[in-house]
């Protein structure tokens, strides 16, 4: 797949989700499998890009290509002047985001909400593209709600602003994340325009991602929530796709080794301190469906030390390796 002059190393895409695809996450995503990862969300308010935690945002550094930064905002000039400012910190693609369905993103008109105003669409686009000399891509949801949902309006407004790769959440902004993701209206957007569709909602499986392939005829596909926890969910779904054979299940020695790598990125990315923080999220995704996950996550909460914090990660998972040799 192609976007603009960059060739991705395959079809798996990781989608941006504020406060988890940092860089360590992403570069995780990477190395198991993904073939591009967007960045957090970044507003394109000036007042903002000089925050500690924007600046974490914008550093690439050791990551591979294609860097794709998505930005967030409502006015023409300022979504312009955001993307460049992106450039030049090494954007290698723009990514804005027209699909976040948060409230605090909708009430101040950007995200989703800008499904409502096509002509603002267009506006946003059509100065984005000017104004930078990288391929730009977009983000939306299949509309507002069930009675509006104009996705094939705006998909093809993109595709006339000069988008050149359109990504599509299968809900409105109304549905948030509940009920199912469709996958019709993405389909019938990928019949109606030439540049590269990505299909994402819902994708959780290897058998899922191929369905949702054939029934949409996307180009690609995008997973964020199914990724917390099993960033190697991108080489199952490569392994399945190309043999139709599933990867045998992770170990939990493997699984260990894999979030201890995890977290020494994160303390060396935020500091210990901040990063013991971070951390507890994304170990409580990766134990959530171990068995003792549960009073693990209340201890690896108490503690406030790395060190601490790899000690009982190592006793957990050890353990859960006994166990599963004595059930054998």
């Amino acid at each position: 797949m192609h976007i603009g002059p960059y060739q991705l190393d395959n079809n798996l895409l990781v989608a941006p989700m504020a406060g988890v695809t940092d860089r360590p996450f992403r570069q995780l995503c990477r190395q198991l499998g993904a073939g591009m990862a967007v960045s957090e969300m970044i507003s394109s308010n000036s007042s903002l890009r000089g925050t500690r935690k924007t600046v974490k945002r914008l550093d690439f550094e050791g990551e591979p290509g294609p860097i794709s930064v998505q930005i967030l905002g409502a006015d023409p000039k300022t979504m312009a002047e955001a993307a460049k400012v992106n450039v030049g910190h090494g954007a290698q693609i723009i990514d804005i985001n027209m699909g976040c369905p948060a409230k605090k993103v909708c009430k101040v008109a950007a995200g989703s909400a800008l499904l409502t105003d096509p002509a603002l669409v267009r506006k946003i686009l059509e100065s984005v593209v000017q104004a930078v000399d990288v391929p730009v891509t977009l983000k939306i949801r299949t509309g507002w709600d069930q009675a509006n949902r104009n996705g094939l309006e705006i998909a093809r407004i993109a595709e006339a602003s000069g988008i050149q790769a359109l990504a599509i959440h299968g809900r409105t902004r109304a549905c948030g994340y509940s009920g199912n993701a469709e996958y019709e209206t993405i389909s019938s957007i990928k019949q109606a325009l030439s540049i590269p569709i990505i299909a994402n909602g819902d994708i959780d499986s290897p058998e899922k991602a191929k369905k949702v392939l054939e029934l949409t005829g996307a180009d690609a596909i995008m997973i964020g929530r199914a990724a917390q926890g099993r960033p190697w969910i991108f080489s199952e779904i490569s392994h399945y796709l190309k043999t139709g054979e599933k990867h045998s299940a992770p170990q939990p020695g493997w699984i260990r080794d894999i979030l201890l790598g995890h977290l020494e990125n994160l303390y060396a990315f935020y500091g210990e301190f901040q990063g013991v923080r971070i951390a507890r999220k994304h170990i409580a995704w990766y134990s959530k469906t171990q068995p003792g996950g549960a009073l693990f996550r209340q201890r690896i909460n108490t503690t406030d030390s790395t060190e601490k914090q790899k000690a009982l990660i190592t006793e957990f998972f050890d353990q859960l390796a006994i166990n599963q040799e004595r059930a054998a």
